[in-house]
């Protein structure tokens, strides 16, 4: 029977990049290379078999064809012409230069318990890979029994004492088995790039959780400015109500202000409290052992990578690259699904000693073997061996879909990170100028109401252009952190050189 040979997409084995597709295998008698066949039935049998294995096609059956995925653009659109580029480092954190930040990273690679999860799904992946993988090799048992019987109620006893060792294997003719293995094997190869996507994922977790905390010290500093500020200015309208030249409205309006600013304290405390829990969930902590002493941005930088070609990113992304090992080891069960369609074919063999007498267990008259060949085709069953060949294929198609999804989603979260980065910083230098002018401004409507010069009004509306323009800039502040931490992400977070070894000491 011959089997129509398919064009693989690209070049790509199904196998993988270093393993080779199974070989042919070939069962002869040993004594008819060196000896003519002899006339004897017990030679006739063995041509027969010989013959019969023979005329069974050994080779084995290739994956369907995937159409090929489009090529994509050559350089990302939110990158300006001429930029260096400079690809994230591993430890792409240390560029912020927080020594607490760093701590926190350290911690977290060794005690956070998503890692340690995605850690345990790698070591059953591997685990799964050796049980598929020993369909491959022969099965060899070997056992002992002593027996003791008696039949009707006049007879006498007897022992009988056995030792044998036995053997069974499948011919793989049509590369199930191999095949089944090669998907188990691409299987734990996407686990650990799963593993990897976590370690990104709780990376940038840490970094944006702990400037969240930054932010919220800071403006709570700044609202306790804002408290105080506001409480400098109802000083004044009580001395100027007691000298009657202010009036009871504007000893209200200006205690309203501050009851307001007083009133926005609480909820940066609890966005500290909350912030300060999930970052101790992180690192593998409860709440009250976690202590983190910064207490805002003052001294840390904003590095910001840049990026190189497209098609550079795919290779550095371990979430496209766990979508990619998935539907291999999809194409691979294809194989699978289709070559168990064919007949299959064991070998096994038994050997050992039978005696009723211990003592002459290990005789040569008490030896016996055994020789088995079994062919087995599945006449009838209702369809489901074909209807697992069609559910394959459909695993595989939706497979398919995620590889280029994935693909689409990295090449967008690079753009959309590019961009807030940019824009976020932009924004940050026109805050910092408003707030600037709000101050200096403010600065001249305290001087002038104390010296009666403005009305309250005037006071008021700087008053809250100064506190907005506070917390807009500390806001701003904020969102370019998290802005470089997303674009960090995009990239891949520094997967690359020194990523494997960060996640094989992850995986241990």
């Amino acid at each position: 029977m011959a089997v129509r040979e398919q064009q693989v997409a690209k070049g790509n084995s199904p196998w993988g990049a270093d393993a080779k597709p199974p070989k042919m295998t070939r069962v002869r008698d040993a004594t008819s290379m060196t000896n003519p066949a002899v006339t004897t039935r017990r030679g006739t049998n063995r041509l027969m078999l010989a013959a019969l294995i023979g005329s069974l096609p050994g080779c084995s059956l290739l994956p369907d064809a995937l159409p090929a995925v489009e090529a994509g653009p050559n350089r990302f659109r939110e990158t300006e012409s001429g930029t260096p580029v400079r690809w994230p480092d591993p430890n792409w954190w240390r560029g912020y230069g927080s020594v607490e930040l760093e701590r926190l990273m350290r911690r977290m690679a060794s005690e956070n318990l998503d890692l340690a999860a995605a850690a345990a799904r790698v070591r059953q992946a591997d685990a799964s890979t050796r049980i598929a993988g020993s369909a491959l090799l022969p099965l060899v048992t070997a056992g002992g029994s002593a027996q003791r019987s008696r039949s009707g109620a006049g007879n006498r006893a007897v022992t009988q004492y056995s030792a044998d060792l036995a053997a069974s294997y499948e011919v793989d003719f049509w590369g199930r088995n191999r095949s089944t293995a090669e998907s188990a094997r691409l299987t734990a190869v996407a686990r650990r790039f799963d593993l990897g996507t976590a370690l990104i994922t709780a990376e940038a977790s840490v970094a944006n959780t702990y400037f969240t905390i930054l932010e919220a010290r800071e403006a709570l500093r700044i609202q306790q400015q804002n408290l105080q500020a506001a409480e400098r200015v109802l000083t004044v309208i009580r001395q100027q109500v007691a000298a009657g030249t202010a009036t009871g409205l504007d000893l209200a309006q200006q205690e309203t202000v501050v009851a307001q600013q007083q009133a926005a304290v609480p909820p940066l405390r609890q966005t500290v409290s909350e912030n300060l829990a999930a970052l101790a969930v992180l690192v593998g902590l409860a709440p009250s052992q976690l202590e983190v002493v910064a207490e805002g941005f003052e001294g840390l930088d904003v590095p910001s990578p840049a990026p190189g070609l497209p098609s550079e990113l795919l290779a550095r992304r371990p979430d496209v690259l766990s979508a990619e090992a998935d539907l291999a080891a999809a194409r691979a069960n294809v194989v699978a699904a289709r070559a168990a369609l064919f007949p299959s074919l064991n070998l096994s063999a038994q050997g050992g000693f039978q005696s009723l007498l211990l003592g002459t267990l290990l005789r040569p008259e008490a030896q016996f073997y055994s020789l088995v060949a079994s062919l087995a085709q599945t006449v009838f069953d209702g369809g489901a061996l074909r209807g697992q060949v069609e559910l394959a294929r459909a695993q595989q198609e939706e497979l398919l879909v995620a590889y280029r999804q994935a693909i689409l989603s990295a090449l967008s979260d690079v753009e959309s990170a590019l961009a807030a980065l940019r824009e976020t910083t932009e924004q940050e230098r026109l805050l910092r100028e408003a707030e600037s002018r709000a101050a200096r401004a403010y600065n001249i409507a305290e001087a002038q109401l104390r010296g009666g010069i403005i009305n309250l009004i005037t006071l008021l509306n700087t008053q809250t252009t100064l506190f907005s323009a506070r917390r807009n800039l500390s806001n701003a502040r904020l969102s370019r952190f998290q802005a470089s931490v997303g674009l960090f992400r995009a990239l891949g977070g520094g997967w690359g050189a020194g990523a494997p070894t960060v996640v094989s000491e992850v995986a241990r």
